[in-house]
């Protein structure tokens, strides 16, 4: 096998392309021939040293993956050799081969191709634990959604017109706004024609006559956290998913206290560890929704593996819509 490897977790340019010994799965797990790896914010963060999780040298990154299982270890029953499968393991995916734990494998239906299924599950499980479970939200709510041209911000679109709500995106272009109606999106707001300071929360005011968004969804942070928090509606709700800007905000507390809001954290990876029958579920839904057409994941493009470089650096241009894609 072959594999992009991280053994000195200083930046992408230290990443190399190697043959090595193609593993045998133990215990629980499954070997997987990969056919396509998206590309996610945290694969950049990983190989930076910036990411919570640091595993040990030297590793593969690639968080997120689909392929055709070829091997199982002793114990594993929920999968099978030859049968396709998607899998969030946090590293392994850039490469031809990885093995993974199979509790983690997603068989996959019939005509779910490899490419989707690739950048499906983060975008997904995260949005809809995002916008369902931890904020409740209703038919007839107001979603904002900010970086919404992303992997995470287009599936978050997609999730709350589908629970019937109504969806203000903001992205930094006119291209990106167009992208999120295509998707959906009621109306957006192109915040690189607006100050954080007054011309976003403007908009949004506009947008909503007066009253704000009853919910808020955050991957970026940085200068428009505390503007949107601030039009955010009577018992809104505040979804603080990521931080793709760079800089964490510091919010006011009093803020929430004056608009009766939540300021409510999104963890999915923990949620999906401590509650696992409930994650479980939440899976079996999103698949059924992509069977049914109500999802699909943007894919900007697709690259060959060898590529990988190149992915991360239109990543890092902030140019990309939806999510990269790497095949093998």
């Amino acid at each position: 096998m072959h594999a992009w490897l991280c053994e000195n977790p200083v930046g992408v340019d230290a990443l190399v392309w190697k043959e090595l010994p193609t593993p045998v799965p133990g215990k629980g797990e499954v070997l997987i021939r990969i056919e396509a790896a998206s590309l996610n914010f945290p694969d950049l963060l990983i190989v930076q040293n910036k990411y919570q999780m640091k595993p040990p040298l030297p590793f593969v990154p690639g968080s997120e993956y689909a392929g055709v299982v070829e091997a199982v270890g002793e114990g594993v029953t929920n999968v099978q050799p030859g049968q396709s499968v998607a899998c969030l393991s946090g590293t392994g995916g850039f490469g031809t081969h990885t093995l993974a734990p199979a509790a983690l494998c997603m068989p996959l239906p019939p005509g779910f191709p490899p490419v989707d299924a690739a950048a499906f599950i983060m975008i997904y499980a995260t949005s809809w634990h995002a916008l369902m479970d931890r904020a409740a939200l209703q038919a007839g709510e107001t979603v904002l959604v900010l970086g919404a041209a992303g992997g995470v911000g287009t599936a978050a679109i997609q999730l709350a017109k589908a629970a019937g709500a109504r969806v203000i995106a903001a992205a930094s272009s006119d291209e990106k706004c167009e992208l999120c109606r295509q998707q959906g999106a009621d109306a957006t707001i192109n915040y690189s024609v607006h100050t954080p300071e007054q011309g976003l929360r403007d908009e949004i005011k506009r947008l909503t006559e007066g009253k704000g968004p009853d919910v808020i969804y955050d991957p970026v942070g940085g200068d428009f956290a505390e503007p949107a928090f601030r039009s955010i509606a009577w018992r809104g709700r505040y979804l603080v998913v990521g931080f793709a800007s760079g800089p964490i905000p510091s919010l006011p507390l009093n803020l929430s206290l004056l608009k009766g809001a939540s300021i409510v954290g999104v963890f999915w990876g923990d949620f999906a560890r401590r509650e696992p029958k409930a994650n479980a579920q939440m899976m079996q839904t999103l698949a059924g929704m992509y069977a049914k057409g109500q999802i699909k994941p943007v894919v900007d493009q697709t690259l060959p593996m060898a590529e990988l470089k190149q992915a991360y650096a239109i990543m890092g241009s902030r140019a990309v819509k939806g999510k990269l894609v790497m095949v093998n």
